[in-house]
């Protein structure tokens, strides 16, 4: 099982290889496994092209690696991408929002709605605010339509 993940993490990193040479992308690759994961993390003069707007491209770059490996081994294996440092610097941005949000709900009384999120960022809100003594979290819609709701606890 050991090798397995071995092999997984090379073929892993191969495959985001091949992928960033088809887009024409100069970067240094590295893939770990971690968590029940295998860690992308890509190095690159062209951060913003593979970001793009609120981590949308780097978002879709994940899918599509994620389908390639299974398509190669046959199962749906969890790969998280990572450009430089900005999923870190975007989790502390979302935990600021959280903790502002919140406030403005404790200040006000009325519930705060934070449309347009992504499940990573939704997901970041609700961690943050988890042990929050005066406010909870709640996602409502579905597909585009979800967003996060930050209400008063009753």
């Amino acid at each position: 099982m050991k090798k397995e993940k071995k092999d997984n993490s090379k073929l892993i990193l191969e495959t985001a290889e091949e992928l960033l040479k088809q887009l024409q992308i100069e970067a240094k690759v590295s893939a770990e496994e971690k968590d029940e994961a295998f860690n992308v993390q890509i190095e690159t003069e062209d951060t913003g092209i593979l970001i793009g707007y609120h981590g949308e491209t780097l978002a879709s770059f994940q899918l599509i690696l994620a389908l390639m490996i299974y398509k190669k081994i046959g199962q749906w294996t969890k790969i998280i991408v990572n450009v430089g440092d900005w999923r870190q610097r975007r989790e502390e941005a979302l935990q600021q929002m959280a903790l502002s949000s919140a406030e403005k709900v404790v200040t006000t009384g009325e519930a705060v709605v934070l449309p347009d999120l992504s499940s990573f960022e939704r997901r970041a809100i609700h961690m943050a605010l988890a042990d929050h003594p005066k406010v909870t979290t709640v996602s409502e819609g579905e597909g585009n339509e979800r967003k996060l709701i930050i209400k008063p606890k009753p």
